[in-house]
């Protein structure tokens, strides 16, 4: 408590005063950029059929709005980007002086995030109904239109998150709950990405998946670079450190928005209109403003960075990274003039019932060569599979080169886990998956039950664990120390409770498909990738405590763990048989809707679902089953050693008082001792 009070006492006096000033500056040249875009491409004065004109002053809000919710955003998401991740906590775990100043600067742009969000709703609302904004001042009327348009929704959900955020940033001192913030900010960013031009038309899932790589990589950039400037700004001890490691992360981002930049510009502009059409001459400004920023701002940072470690100039650092956030703003004035005007592959498209609803054609049914070799590379867990496998086998280099040795058999099963990942999303699979439910059941069986068992049997956090280097005893804590902390962290702890972990794993198969979530899911491409998300963590919380080499954070017995899996194994055989049996059919206006010719009976399609998911846990099981005996005989091998090892280390010391003890009795019967 003392700690904690010291926190609050050292910072009071230290007013983001910085961070406020700078962000006003770049909040008013993002507007008067988005502004004076949106005036010269023309949106401004677009209609669109079937919707009347809300009038000039809502849709200059709708961009408007939009610039001043994001800058909002990335503000608070750099602040505890920097106080979970830059600068170290003290050592009880609770935020140091610098951390609780960073976090009170997201609370309060957590708030400014909260009412910019319910603008931002009520214009979009206001715009989607071809109506006037003060329409919408009415409560009944403003209900009515945000049930019926996407986007109002989305804007309503960023704002209760902010909401959220901006009283827990008020609660919060510990580091631990400081990382929680930061996840549940970037997820923020999800609801509106996942709606908007990129959500609808051809190629929906391409859009979608690369706006919401360039969204979270924009913000991390530019929060950070917010973050580190208020940090300088209140001379801060820990900027050194600070700025080192916000280097490495804006590498990482500028690699992720350009990559991600050009997909989504490429799905919605042809190469022929970038030059010829006003939305092309918009993204070919936001690209190259995002080059410029690539080269110049990697250069400007490496050399700043050297000099506060160096020489400990805060200066020019400071003016670097000032000069680079008032050009990122910029972009972000760009981008919100991009997100108010019509992409030119959608004037006068009409996309298929197929490309409308998953996002691009089938070109027929999904036989068994279409399934392996029909490929489209799914950007969010495609990406994230091939990473994973590098990041593992970056690790496995490491220790070769320090002289140690991994086992084989570990990086084997990491890889399958991973080509596992990749297959099942984005092979014909993942490709087949959103449109065909046996299909889809079977990349729902993949990403549960077999991609997790070889990723728990590879061992990854003893991997980092062994590779990344300790921080030391007087050092701020480092990736390795995190690793640590999230190992033994309450949620980790909780999550990996045997009851728990089959609940999640056992009851999230009934409740996602006999509850009507997975009915509701369908029409959404940010449902799809939250499916898949969830099938691939409560996997890997069931099998970790299960299978796993790491160390779970509650251990289990061996026949603790053959009884968990011998227990789940019943009901997930009878979730099949119930989708087997069942004369409901799941899903039934989407699939309807999509009117496959080759899927004439959904409910044969339904069972055909059922079969695959009650046969494919035998396979699983099998392998877990293996695992188990194999860890347990291994287990009982390294008792008997230690034992070995224990009677050689006391030279027969259990032998000599033996025979210590025999001479004693022959000595107190009279007889001599042979």
């Amino acid at each position: 408590m003392r700690e904690q009070q010291g926190a609050v006492t050292a910072t009071r006096t230290r007013r983001p005063g910085g961070v406020v000033a700078l962000a006003v500056l770049g909040t008013s040249l993002a507007f008067v950029v988005a502004v004076l875009l949106v005036t010269l491409s023309g949106a401004v004065g677009q209609e669109i059929a079937g919707i009347s004109d809300p009038g000039t002053f809502t849709r200059y809000g709708v961009t408007v709005t939009r610039v001043l919710a994001e800058i909002a955003a990335v503000v608070t998401i750099g602040s505890l980007l920097l106080a979970a991740f830059l600068v170290p906590p003290q050592k009880s775990g609770t935020l140091a002086a610098d951390g609780y100043a960073a976090i009170t600067t997201a609370s309060l742009s957590s708030w400014c995030w909260m009412v910019t969000s319910i603008a931002a709703a009520l214009f979009a609302a206001a715009d989607g109904a071809g109506r006037p904004v003060t329409d919408l001042f009415d409560p009944q009327v403003f209900v009515q239109f945000v049930g019926a348009i996407e986007q109002p929704k989305a804007w309503l959900i960023t704002a209760f998150i902010a909401f959220v955020l901006a009283i827990a940033c008020r609660t919060v001192l510990s580091w631990g709950w400081t990382t929680v913030l930061f996840f549940l900010a970037v997820g923020g960013l999800i609801p509106v990405g996942a709606t908007g031009h990129s959500a609808s038309g051809g190629s929906h899932d391409l859009a979608t998946n690369s706006l919401l790589i360039h969204l979270v990589a924009a913000a991390l950039w530019v929060g950070g670079l917010i973050a580190l400037i208020a940090l300088g700004r209140r001379k801060g001890p820990d900027l050194p450190l600070a700025a080192r490691r916000f280097s490495h992360i804006a590498l990482a981002c500028w690699i992720a928005m350009a990559v991600s930049g050009v997909i989504n510009s490429l799905v919605r502009v042809a190469p022929a209109d970038l030059f010829t059409t006003q939305y092309g001459l918009l993204v070919f400004a936001k690209l190259t403003a995002l080059g410029m920023l690539g080269v110049f701002g990697q250069q400007q940072r490496s050399r700043g960075v050297r000099a506060l470690t160096e020489r400990g100039t805060k200066g020019a650092f400071l003016q670097l990274a000032g000069v680079e956030v008032l050009i990122m703003f910029v972009t972000l004035g760009i981008a919100g003039a991009l997100a108010r005007t019509e992409p030119p592959a959608e004037v006068g498209f009409v996309p298929s019932t197929t490309e409308l609803l998953i996002g691009y054609p089938l070109d027929g049914p999904p036989t068994l060569v279409r399934l392996l070799f029909d490929w489209r590379f799914d950007l969010i867990y495609g990406s994230l599979a091939i990473v994973l496998a590098a990041v593992y086998v970056a690790g496995v280099m490491r220790l070769r080169r320090r002289g140690d040795t991994w086992p084989v058999g570990r990086t084997v099963a990491w890889l399958l886990g991973c080509a596992t990942i990749l297959i099942s999303t984005s092979s014909g699979i993942g490709k087949y998956s959103p449109a065909m439910f046996s299909v889809h059941m079977g990349n729902h069986m993949l990403l549960s039950m077999v991609a997790p068992v070889f990723l728990v049997l590879g061992g990854a956090v003893t991997l980092a664990l062994r590779a990344l280097p300790p921080a030391g005893k007087n050092a701020a804590p480092g990736p390795r120390e995190w690793v640590l902390a999230f190992v033994h962290s309450p949620i980790s702890r909780g999550l990996t409770q045997p009851l728990v972990a089959g609940v999640l794993f056992v009851g999230s198969f009934y409740l996602l498909y006999f509850s009507g979530l997975f009915d509701a899911a369908l029409d959404y491409h940010w449902a799809h990738l939250a499916m898949n998300a969830h099938f691939l963590l409560v996997g890997y919380v069931f099998f970790w405590p299960l299978i796993g080499v790491d160390p779970a954070p509650r251990p289990m017995q061996p026949l603790g763990r053959l009884g968990l899996m011998f227990a789940s194994m019943p009901f997930h055989a009878f979730f099949g048989v119930i989708l087997m049996s069942s004369q409901t059919v799941i899903g039934e206006t989407f699939y309807r809707g999509l009117d496959l010719p080759w899927v004439d009976d959904l409910l044969s399609e339904q069972r055909l679902g059922g079969g695959i998911a009650w046969a494919s846990g035998e396979i699983p099981a099998l392998i877990v089953l293996i695992a188990l005996m194999i860890q347990w005989a291994r287990a009982d091998e390294r008792h008997a050693k230690r034992i070995d090892r224990k009677a050689d280390a006391d030279s027969e010391a259990d032998l000599a008082a033996y025979n210590e003890m025999l001479r004693r009795m022959a000595n107190e019967s009279g007889q001599p001792h042979r």
